[in-house]
């Protein structure tokens, strides 16, 4: 018997109840980024899920999940975006009200979407506690639900379906690479990827952030259990949970490894499948693709630059390659850091490069294309002036 909160039944049950309300979203694939990586990559396309990410999986196989006096006071959530949209949609769909607490730094596109579902925000730090004390008292004053966004397990199985959509869709996977952070998606994966495809690798992709303090993921698997995450200053906005007790057994024993990966290497990765496969896809999207190029010590010339706060600008010109063999390879900033490197290195981690060892056709999940090109002047008619 399973140890774990989910198996592959709940999985496929999540399936059948949500089947309805999201999208099968396309396998991509790109000529340009296969030769780059010198592998053969197919790309789960979540940017074109219904509110714009794999969040709606979960959100609405938990919300569907309960009964009609369980959402008779609506859904509570907290989130850094696209949880928040999800939920607020989920909540739309069954018909009931949604309480959505949001960093009060989370990005207009998102916060937008969710005064567009119906959902009520409420602003609060951006820390993790700051979240879970707001929504714990919404939940006293209102009565609504509490959706977790990763550790519950109906928000696990949904995001599950993503494997069984991918792995029927491009059977012959041997690895998927995912994008984590509170592990939600990738436990769900994981799971029925794993019953599905023994052999299958399953691999967390994870940024280490401006600080060089983010990836408690890569910390934990090397110390065999959850060290302190303080929040994590990253471009990758949706990747800013902390794993639970749901998630975190299911990635120490499920995940194969873990390849971290810097701001720059993101923000290049992102120029690439702008330019190459033509998909709208934000940081937090394009960690997978980051991570699988640092396994081929892939140095493309980014000409980006990634500002403090998490700041996106593109720039004409070359900029200095970042990518190196081995994870957490630069200087940390801070204390944090600086454990999480000792953890790492003392525990002997593997790089990317073993990581991905005969990996040769790997999936990889898009898992959001919510970028605030507003925010960065994308549209402003200055910059799109003749030449």
């Amino acid at each position: 018997m399973s140890t774990h909160a989910i198996t592959l039944d709940d999985v496929k049950s999540a399936h059948d109840r949500i089947s309805h309300l999201i999208h099968r979203t396309p396998v991509l694939t790109c000529a340009t980024l296969d030769l780059l990586s010198e592998r053969t990559l197919f790309f789960k396309a979540e940017t074109f899920q219904r509110s714009g990410s794999f969040k709606i999986r979960g959100a609405s196989n938990a919300v569907f999940s309960m009964s009609a006096e369980q959402v008779a006071n609506g859904v509570v959530t907290h989130s850094s975006g696209n949880h928040a949209g999800a939920v607020a949609l989920a909540a739309k769909l069954r018909g009931v009200p949604a309480h959505i607490v949001v960093p009060h730094n989370t990005p207009k596109v998102k916060t937008d979407a969710v005064r567009s579902y119906g959902g009520t925000l409420y602003f609060c730090a951006p820390t993790i506690d700051a979240r879970e004390e707001e929504c714990m008292r919404i939940q006293q004053d209102t009565g609504a639900a509490f959706v977790h966004p990763y550790n519950d397990p109906k928000v696990m199985a949904g995001q599950g379906t993503i494997a069984l959509e991918l792995l029927d869709q491009a059977p012959h996977l041997d690895a998927i690479v995912v994008p984590i952070s509170g592990g939600g998606m990738t436990s769900g994966i994981a799971v029925a990827a794993k019953a599905l495809k023994p052999s299958i690798k399953i691999i967390a992709a994870e940024p280490r952030g401006i600080n060089q303090d983010a990836a408690d993921v890569a910390a934990a698997k090397a110390a065999g259990e959850l060290v302190p995450s303080n929040r994590p200053t990253t471009i990758a906005d949706g990747l800013q949970g902390r794993m639970g007790c749901n998630t975190w057994p299911i990635v120490r024993d499920l995940v194969d490894g873990v390849i971290t990966v810097s701001e720059e290497e993101i923000v290049a990765a992102m120029r690439l499948i702008y330019m190459h496969a033509k998909v709208v896809v934000e940081p937090s999207g394009a960690v997978g693709l980051a991570a699988v190029l640092r396994g081929q010590e892939v140095h493309p010339a980014s000409g980006s630059h990634v500002q403090q706060g998490g700041t996106v600008g593109i720039e004409v010109g070359e900029a200095e390659s970042t990518s190196s063999v081995a994870d957490y390879d630069t200087v940390p900033q801070n204390e944090q850091g600086k454990k999480n490197k000792g953890l790492m290195k003392k525990q002997g981690i593997l790089s990317p490069q073993q990581v991905l060892e005969g990996c040769k056709a790997i999936g990889i999940i898009l898992c959001g294309g919510n970028v605030d090109l507003d925010a960065k002047g994308f549209w402003d008619m200055e910059n799109w002036k003749p030449s």
